[in-house]
């Protein structure tokens, strides 16, 4: 199938790329030049674990990337709306999905043959058959239902995950306007021919990416609670109890031989210093506000949310239980995107506890195996010094604080061994064994 995928960000590109290794032909559109360019040479103006080499593998073979919306949807038979829905505290910005609307419904005018518009962005319930079928219409001066189509797929991408997450997905959901827009959906994918696929109009599916991201925001927030209760009680430590909780075998079901299926969704039920990312905390803060102009306070997604904006505040207590005067301290910050496998450091915890850490001048030495460039340009370097490895950040500091859960931080009891004396420990991942480094601290201790 011949496919157009308007918006080459994080979702945009790495489907365009794992279409293109299925055997679609895809072009990939963004009005950004460099980004373009970048592309068609092969190099991903995002970091993605092992999407470089797939995007050398397809590029001008059945991938290639253009500026031009016009010429990509008259030259495929389906389009996919990619860009992004930022939330501005009241409700998600539409202004990309209403140019790009804009644009294919344009482009449509002068099309003979039936085309999908696929909405493939986080966008609240109702916006696809509300907002972007009207703007086809308009622009096009055709009919949706007769000369064209219209329908919602969801992506359920972990960011550091994204291409095995694409390539082994666990459910895809087509939505459609009617039954000849799911139809097309089906083709699509129909190369994935054992995976569970459900088939809803747009409204649901638009419904369901909400729900599953705030259902994990939740399991997350719930954690952080447990974890906090337990460390203002004292002798209890959160992991532990998590762990208690884990064995429950409806969580991890017991197998006829004895062994035990543990899910992965059991990490989100684990003591931490807050969610971030591109996903989560935009997801929930849209949905409070949707749910609000239906009449429903959302009570639940509002505490997920405070729980969650409190959690760095626990980081900054535990230094300043050891440091009561932060000025001058010598910190290490290891992780500094909001999750290991990513630069994205959108919503990271790390941000405002390096923040604070500033306001109470302290001297900082960051280090993230691939995001310290973006962390330079969001934090800048006065009074932080981005160092290139471990070993170089933690060198002369008098406290070490983990943010991000990098395979390579395990490494950290090995180093710390050799250094005296010896720094404060904080683990605001409880990555670690509480009796792997001689001063530990971490959430929920």
């Amino acid at each position: 199938m011949k496919i157009s995928i308007i918006g080459t960000g994080y979702v945009g590109l790495v489907s365009g790329v794992c279409l293109a290794e299925k055997g679609h032909r895809v072009i990939c559109v963004d009005q950004d030049k460099d980004k373009v360019d970048k592309i068609n040479r092969g190099i991903p103006p995002i970091y993605e674990k092992g999407l470089g080499e797939l995007l050398q593998k397809n590029i001008n073979h059945t991938l290639s990337a253009t500026t031009d919306v016009r010429s990509a949807v008259l030259d495929t038979d389906l389009s996919m709306i990619a860009v992004g829905t930022p939330f501005n505290g009241e409700d998600i910005d539409l202004t990309y999905i209403k140019e790009v609307s804009r644009q294919i419904g344009t482009a449509l005018k002068d099309k003979t043959t039936y085309h999908l518009v696929i909405v493939k962005s986080t966008v609240v319930p109702g916006t696809t058959d509300e907002v972007v079928l009207p703007i086809l219409e308009k622009a096009s001066g055709k009919k949706a239902g007769i000369d064209f189509g219209v329908g919602m797929n969801p992506e359920f991408l972990r960011e550091g995950e994204a291409l095995s997450d694409f390539f082994s997905p666990d459910r895809i959901v087509l939505g459609g306007m009617d039954e000849r827009s799911v139809e097309v959906l089906e083709e699509l994918y129909g190369v994935f021919e054992h995976t569970d696929k459900l088939k809803t109009n747009n409204k649901t599916a638009e419904m369901i990416k909400y729900t599953a991201n705030s259902l994990l925001a939740t399991m997350i927030s719930f954690s952080n609670e447990i974890a906090n209760l337990c460390a203002a009680m004292g002798g209890i430590d959160a992991v532990d109890v998590m762990k208690g909780v884990h064995l429950d075998k409806r969580l991890s079901p017991i197998l006829a031989d004895g062994s035990r299926i543990v899910p992965s969704f059991t990490t989100y039920l684990e003591a931490g210093c807050g969610f971030g990312g591109s996903c989560f905390p935009k997801d929930v803060k849209a949905l409070i506000a949707h749910g609000k102009k239906f009449g429903e306070t959302m009570q639940l997604l509002d505490a997920v949310m405070r729980i969650n904006e409190q959690q760095p505040g626990h980081i900054i207590s535990l230094l300043t239980k050891n440091f009561p005067d932060l000025r001058g301290v010598k910190i290490a910050v290891l992780g500094l995107a909001f999750k290991p496998g990513t630069d994205d450091l959108r919503e990271s915890p790390a941000l405002p506890i390096i923040q604070e850490l500033l306001t109470r001048e302290a001297r900082i030495r960051a280090y993230d195996p691939v995001a310290n460039r973006e962390a330079e340009k969001a934090l800048g370097n006065h009074n932080i010094t981005y160092c290139d490895n471990l070993s170089q950040t933690i060198d002369g500091v008098q406290a070490v604080v983990l943010l991000t859960r990098w395979e390579e931080f395990r490494d950290i009891p090995r180093l710390l061994a050799g250094l005296d004396p010896q720094p404060l420990f904080i683990d605001g991942r409880r990555m670690l064994g509480k009796k792997s480094v001689a001063r530990y601290e971490g959430i929920g201790l």
